[in-house]
């Protein structure tokens, strides 16, 4: 997905405004450097860094889109390295294990329902019975 580029509503206000002071006075000098001159120089200038900003995004995007599909040519020579070594010296050798992979023989097959976390066994704790001598022990989950 692309990132969104940026609009700016203080510049789209801006250039509002710019026209409608140009329609009072092309040449309107408000004083303390509060001209139409200067109001349009950094109009252009937020105009220019919001294109910048915005082609920036689109290269990130480029670049993001060309480390995910190297990232998947890596993936998939990584499996083809790992099955050529299998071919080459089979899945039961030491090989095949320096190389990344559960050897054949060393594989543990799970059977059928069996949950891949362990059950808890229960726990054995002490606890005072009737006469208080505490040597009761009862199971626990």
């Amino acid at each position: 997905m692309a990132r969104r580029k940026r609009t700016s509503i203080v510049l789209e206000k801006a250039v509002r405004r710019a026209a409608g002071v140009n329609s009072i006075d092309p040449s309107l000098d408000l004083g303390n450097g509060l001209t139409l001159p200067a109001f349009s120089t950094l109009i252009e200038t937020m105009r220019t860094r919001e294109n910048a900003y915005n082609s920036a995004l689109s290269s990130l995007d480029k670049l993001y889109r060309e480390m995910l599909e190297t990232e998947n040519e890596l993936a998939d020579m990584t499996e083809h390295m790992l099955l050529a070594v299998a071919t080459r010296y089979g899945k039961s050798s030491v090989e095949y294990g320096m190389a990344g992979g559960i050897p054949k023989n060393q594989r543990r097959k799970g059977l059928r329902g069996e949950s891949p976390t362990p059950t808890p066994q229960p726990s054995f704790v002490a606890s005072a019975d009737s006469n208080g001598n505490g040597n009761k022990a009862t199971a626990t989950t």
